[in-house]
């Protein structure tokens, strides 16, 4: 059975993986989000300073029997020139391979929803390449309407 919760300090190193498998999913979608050859040692210290602010972050897994095969990273922040005010911002959001396609990303995402409006966010978004249709079908699926565009030109 699958268990969702926050994210503990000793889970930072399983969770390096799945952000790293992420990051290499984001690169096949645009040559921009090519994975750094430091990736995981940020990784690492990324998980770590977002599990410790927990009042500025929340990081989800998904474990089964002692393995973890989600993760979920949002960031809290002010809007400073709209309403609502403030934002859970979906950055991170990976499911195992074998564990997509049976609501186990559903399962992650409701709950991080139920936990953002709970420190404060009245607008649930989420951050993932263009071109990831599946993450396109998957959000607008669960009631998420395009927001904003970011364009990008490589120097």
């Amino acid at each position: 059975m699958v268990v969702i919760r926050e994210a503990r300090e000793s889970d930072v190193e399983k969770l390096v993986d799945l952000v790293v498998r992420l990051k290499r999913l984001n690169g096949e979608f645009d040559p921009l989000f090519g994975a750094r050859n430091d990736c995981a040692e940020r990784a690492r210290e990324y998980l770590s300073e977002a599990i410790h602010n927990a009042d500025k972050h929340l990081v989800l897994v998904a474990e089964d029997n002692g393995k973890i095969v989600g993760v979920l990273k949002a960031d809290i922040r002010e809007r400073l020139f709209y309403e609502p005010s403030r934002e859970g911002a979906i950055v991170e959001f990976y499911v195992m391979p074998e564990y997509r396609r049976k609501g186990l990303g559903r399962s992650l995402l409701l709950r991080a929803i139920e936990l953002l409006h709970e420190r404060g966010a009245q607008l649930i978004t989420a951050e993932f390449p263009s071109l990831n249709q599946i993450a396109i079908n998957f959000y607008n699926k669960m009631g998420f309407r395009p927001l904003l565009s970011v364009y990008a030109k490589e120097m």
